[in-house]
């Protein structure tokens, strides 16, 4: 797909969904991203930095797959290479890892890009790469366990990203039932939830709770 429809994607739900085998109680990431699309999750992201090169690329052959079949997005963290040995529709970076306007040059014009920003500073210079980046990561948000040396933002650069940023944005970090709907208070109109939905018995149940909070 181009990035126009995979970015239609971005804003047609609410809860960009990510992969966390290590706190998914036991299920598999392919169990987890399914139980995410059949609850609605459009935009999926797959994060595994611990397993070899050759079990994400088998792993993500099938969750490619299975994207397809729901008309999803599947979004690859950091792994440029591997984005584009599965086809994927888009590619998330840090601010450690390749530069986006180097990432743009390698895997063309149609996929997408997103880029972690975690404070105004960073927020500015994705400003300034708006042709070649498609959203921003905002956050985190609140202490997490999945990025535990990062320093929470709050809600200020929440505040700051809606009024500020040329592209859309997702905010992340730490966002739960209970507190979502302060976030979308504060301007996200996109939040990753992560542990909240992997370790959750009822995945399909979690992300429909998740979004009647948004909507309360």
């Amino acid at each position: 797909m181009t990035r126009q429809e995979t970015m239609e994607l971005f804003k047609s739900f609410p809860i960009y969904g990510i992969t966390a085998e290590k706190a998914s109680l036991g299920r598999s990431n392919y169990e987890v991203v399914r139980a995410m699309l059949e609850a609605g999750i459009r935009f999926v992201q797959y994060r595994e930095k611990e397993k070899s090169g050759l079990a994400r690329y088998r792993e993500c052959v099938e969750l490619r797959r299975l994207t397809r079949e729901y008309g999803a997005a599947f979004i690859i963290d950091d792994f440029v290479d591997l984005a584009l040995a599965v086809e994927a529709d888009g590619i998330h970076v840090g601010q450690d890892d390749l530069p986006v306007e180097v990432v743009r040059r390698i895997v063309g014009k149609d996929v997408v890009i997103g880029l972690s920003t975690h404070n105004p500073d960073q927020l500015e210079a994705a400003n300034r790469l708006k042709d070649v980046i498609d959203y921003v990561g905002v956050g985190p948000v609140f202490a997490t366990q999945t990025k535990a040396t990062a320093e929470p933002v709050g809600f200020s650069y929440v505040e700051y990203a809606a009024q500020n940023s040329l592209v859309p944005f997702v905010a992340i970090g730490g966002i739960k039932t209970q507190n979502i709907f302060h976030v979308w208070e504060h301007g996200a109109k996109n939040m990753a939830v992560v542990t909240d939905i992997t370790q959750s018995d009822n995945i399909e149940q979690k992300i429909h709770e998740l979004v009647n909070n948004i909507k309360r």
